[in-house]
């Protein structure tokens, strides 16, 4: 694959795939867990802190294996081939069709209420804005990097317009930043936890640019700058919008409203202003939906080139601008199916706990080397180690046990599809093997 990609298309890559549902769709759910200014934006603070310290320590092992695939030989290298392939499975063919699909009925929600259509919209739209995105990145990954960082700049402009013109605002409702404590009738701690949780999808997405680190032109430099710097825009971005919700709309008003960022923009600038945020908004979901599918496609791609996929050849096939198109239609076939569900933050807790986990095993695996590879050349050295390694490891640990506790159901669903990749391996294995001795 070429060498294409410099460190605006991983910065893009990075601040756009994060930046696309979650800071608009999210704030519902950590508001009705929460039922408070302070406790809400002090959960947004401590999820960026978390994802932060994640980024930090996996910006580690992406510097020393800056290959295709990215984190399938952060956990290959350190735990051997059956978790690499685990975690190819789960990554490639759960979690990234499910951030497409969450991200289109993320989408086909605000372009039916922007239009005023009914419910029934949703999904057919979901589907048609997620086969465009397919489509642009077929052509090439010039162009799925152009989408990234075209959409990350008008994305970022409705943000700092919703900001500017929030602030300004005479307010009016009750906007306290301390104490910070939980609302009426929550329990704190039950509460942050709850709230934690969903803030995770919002700030998820930083370690995708590593499935790209084949197409970077310089990989070992670009990959933790763009990670860093990436993770500290998303932050600042999602405290002063979530600011701004609070600012201007009550707090039981936000609680369960998946449209509060339409609302909001109608509150600031009247009917025809509110819909020219919303269609900003739009494009912010768009351009997420697109980091997940650029960087998506590049997993079952790197899997098929091993030959450890069924039809690995099919797998690892690449269009004439070097792009693995069939794994990318794999994928959107089976976000189409995820789709059809039309629960948004079901697809989110289900993916949100296979990624955390396989998350987790990186952090680990960050240590583990450390101590049986001090040989290894490292271009980047996580900060402050052991702590910050260990902070995103407890968070993860946490995030895990909650997601288990809270959303069993759908988790235990993305458990499952992700357990059918074991004899999916040792079917594979035994193919090699008998294939070795012919």
């Amino acid at each position: 694959m070429q060498k294409t990609l410099g460190f605006g298309a991983a910065l893009s890559t990075v601040a756009g795939t994060i930046i696309g549902t979650g800071v608009f769709f999210k704030a519902s759910a950590v508001t009705t867990a929460t039922m408070s200014v302070s406790l809400a934006l002090f959960a947004w603070l401590l999820g960026g802190i978390i994802n932060l310290c994640a980024g930090l320590t996996a910006a580690e092992v992406a510097a020393v294996f800056p290959e295709t695939g990215g984190i399938i030989r952060y956990i290959e290298e350190p735990f051997g081939r059956f978790w690499g392939f685990i975690s190819g499975w789960a990554y490639g063919l759960v979690y990234m069709p499910a951030n497409v699909a969450a991200f289109a009925i993320a989408f086909g929600t605000q372009f039916a209420g922007l239009f005023h259509l009914t419910n029934s919209w949703i999904v057919p739209v979901g589907m048609i804005t997620a086969l465009s995105v397919a489509l642009l990145n077929f052509i090439s990954a010039k162009c799925g990097g152009w989408v990234s960082s075209v959409t990350l700049v008008i994305k970022l402009l409705a943000l700092a317009v919703i900001v500017i013109f929030g602030f300004l605002q005479p307010g009016g409702v009750d906007f306290r930043l301390f104490p910070i404590q939980a609302g009426a009738h929550r329990e704190f701690w039950s509460a942050l936890g709850t709230a934690l949780l969903a803030t995770m999808f919002a700030y998820d997405g930083w370690i995708h640019v590593g499935t790209l680190a084949g197409e970077l032109k310089n990989p070992k430099k670009d990959l933790p700058r763009a990670i860093a710097l990436g993770l500290t825009i998303v932050i600042v971005a999602y405290l002063l919008v979530n600011a701004v919700f609070y600012f201007v709309v009550p707090v039981n008003q936000i609680a369960g409203n998946l449209n509060v960022s339409m609302e909001v923009a109608n509150k600031l600038f009247g009917g025809i202003g509110g819909k020219i945020v919303t269609v900003g908004i739009l494009v912010s979901v768009y351009g997420g939906m697109n980091g997940y599918t650029m960087t998506g496609m590049r997993v079952p791609y790197a899997m098929g080139q091993k030959g450890v996929l069924p039809f690995s050849h099919f797998f690892a096939t690449l269009n004439q601008a070097g792009v693995p198109w069939t794994a990318g239609l794999v994928q959107y076939i089976i976000a189409c199916l995820m789709m059809l569900s039309g629960q948004f933050d079901a697809i989110t807790n289900m993916l949100i706990f296979v990624i955390w986990f396989f998350y987790c095993m990186v952090f680990i695996g960050v240590m583990k080397l450390r101590r049986t590879r001090p040989d290894l050349h490292r271009p980047y050295k996580v900060p402050l180690y052991p702590v910050i390694p260990l902070i995103a490891l407890v968070g993860g640990i946490f995030i895990l046990i909650s997601t288990l506790i809270q959303q069993f159901a759908s988790t235990a669903i993305g458990i499952v599809i992700t357990l059918i990749g074991v004899p999916v391996y040792y079917y594979m294995e035994k193919k090699h093997r008998l294939t070795d001795k012919i």
